[in-house]
C-alpha cells in the first residue's frame, strides 16, 4: 500500500485473504455490497476503535493491494438477534433471508482463522452477541 493516495487511511479488510475476500471485494466494486458486519469481540480482541460515520478506509484485496476507498455512512452496535433483512441483503452476498445470512456468518465466526484472531477457541454466538453493523459507500 505504498500509493500516496491511500496514505494515512486505515485498511478495510473484508474476510481473510482468499476466495471469500475476493468475492466480497468484487461485490463492493460492483456496488452490490454496501454493508458489513463485524463482531464487537473482534474489535476488542484487536484493540481497535469502531469506525465512525464520515471515516474513510482503503479496501484491500487478497494481495493486500488497494482497490477502492470507502466512506462509512452509518455504524450501529446491536445484538445479533436484531440484524434486519435489509442489512443482510445489503451485504451483497446473494443471501435472501436473515436465517441464511446468519448461518453463513456464524460459520465464518467459528472458523479456525477467526477463533485464532479472537484468541478464544471456544467462542460462539447467540442472539445476544454484540455485532457491529456498518454501512458504507465507495468514494474512489
Amino acid at each position: 500500500m505504498s500509493d500516496d493516495r491511500y496514505a494515512g487511511l486505515p485498511k478495510a479488510e473484508f474476510a481473510f485473504p482468499g476466495p471469500l475476500r475476493d468475492q466480497l471485494v468484487a461485490a463492493i466494486l460492483s456496488g452490490e455490497k454496501t454493508s458489513t458486519t463485524g463482531l464487537m469481540a473482534e474489535y476488542r480482541a484487536l484493540g481497535e476503535s469502531l469506525p465512525a460515520p464520515g471515516g474513510r478506509q482503503v479496501v484491500v484485496d487478497s494481495d493486500d493491494l488497494p482497490v477502492a476507498v470507502i466512506e462509512v455512512t452509518e455504524v450501529r452496535v446491536v445484538p445479533l438477534g436484531e440484524v434486519d433483512l435489509q442489512h443482510a441483503l445489503d451485504e451483497g452476498e446473494g443471501l435472501r433471508t436473515v436465517a441464511e445470512w446468519r448461518a453463513v456468518h456464524e460459520k465464518y465466526w467459528r472458523s479456525p482463522e477467526m477463533l485464532a484472531e479472537l484468541a478464544e477457541p471456544e467462542f460462539t454466538v447467540d442472539d445476544a452477541t454484540e455485532v457491529v453493523l456498518e454501512r458504507f459507500r465507495v468514494v474512489r
